[in-house]
């Protein structure tokens, strides 16, 4: 199974290099692109959601602000955009580590809500605030590759966000097995035992929630360079959170790979909908549909359906007894 799981893990990362050599058109690498994006982000909400159990719906702030923080920088200010991605990304971190100290401490229905306050208030003071951001207009960032056309410019975009979903990936799996990973998932099953058996919550919580923002504000700050166009309504959407957590409990949050899966069937599938259906609400609606259904049907995604588990130990249990026990020792 490992040499099977190998030979696939090197055919997909070949099937992504060659993808936009391989299209016809670039309508398509521009779709590539839109669904890498997503893999990027919906791997990033991951670090948070996919270990400690905390479903924020609000990292469209995150993605907004890298959007906002990066095209202002260069528009404004004049930056070259890969300084201006940088800079962009280490202040909303900060600012995110921030605003994670009060955030995690509230847990479940309670936690959601103030994510979705967060982007709330971002989304308000961006259009409120015309004399920097643009309002409702928003903000026309200049190209960043002049000599090089619109499609030759998804191909560069495509490989760079190909790099950042590279980079995301293997945080994850260095998190996964590392120490602070474990910590991560004993919150998850129990975050009272957790903090009983010596687990700094409060410090992980914070560390895992900056670390998820860093990964969406530069996934947010490309997309600034990329799209050039900055609308805040779609910048700063609940909509756009909800992607990220249906891309990862669909295809499994508890897995490395699961956010991927997801983004490879959600993002594709919303293009085609939104190319047969127009400029309709319709395919938002389905979204939220498909999520519910998510929820009720498969919470635990497509992955562990196809991973055999051991008769009669649940996910939880395994899970709560090896971790619990690793974080004590």
């Amino acid at each position: 199974m490992r040499i099977v799981s190998r030979i696939l893990m090197a055919a997909g990362v070949a099937a992504a290099l060659a993808y936009p050599w391989l299209v016809p058109n670039y309508y398509l690498v521009y779709a590539g692109v839109l669904t890498v994006m997503y893999a990027v982000t919906a791997t990033s909400w991951n670090i948070l959601g996919g270990f400690t159990g905390y479903v924020s719906l609000g990292h469209s702030a995150f993605f907004g602000l890298g959007a906002y923080g990066t095209g202002l920088l260069v528009t404004r200010a004049g930056w070259p955009w890969p300084l201006a991605l940088a800079v962009s990304a280490v202040l909303v971190t900060l600012g995110a580590a921030i605003v994670g100290v009060a955030a995690v401490r509230v847990r479940g229905a309670s936690f959601v809500i103030v994510s979705i306050a967060l982007v709330s208030v971002m989304n308000l003071l961006v259009q409120g605030w015309r004399s920097l951001t643009g309002g409702s207009s928003g903000v026309q960032v200049p190209a960043p590759f002049p000599e090089l056309s619109r499609g030759q410019t998804h191909m560069v975009f495509f490989y760079l966000y190909l790099a950042l979903l590279a980079l995301a990936l293997l945080t994850w799996w260095f998190i996964g097995r590392s120490r602070f990973g474990n910590g991560l998932r004993a919150i998850r099953e129990d975050e009272d035992k957790a903090e009983m058996l010596g687990v700094p919550t409060a410090a992980y919580k914070v560390a895992a929630f900056a670390l998820s923002a860093l990964f969406v504000t530069l996934a947010g700050g490309l997309y600034a360079v990329w799209f050039r166009s900055l609308d805040p309504i779609f910048l700063f959407s609940i909509v756009l959170g909800a992607y990220m957590v249906l891309m990862s409990l669909l295809g499994g949050g508890r897995h490395l790979l699961g956010p991927l899966l997801g983004a490879l069937i959600i993002a594709p599938a919303g293009e085609y909908f939104l190319i047969a259906l127009g400029e309709s609400q319709i395919h938002l609606t389905a979204t939220g549909v498909l999520l519910v259904l998510v929820v009720l049907f498969m919470p635990e995604g497509i992955i562990p359906k196809l991973v055999r588990r051991p008769a009669g130990a649940s996910i939880r249990e395994e899970t709560a007894e090896q971790r619990l026990l690793e974080v004590r020792g």
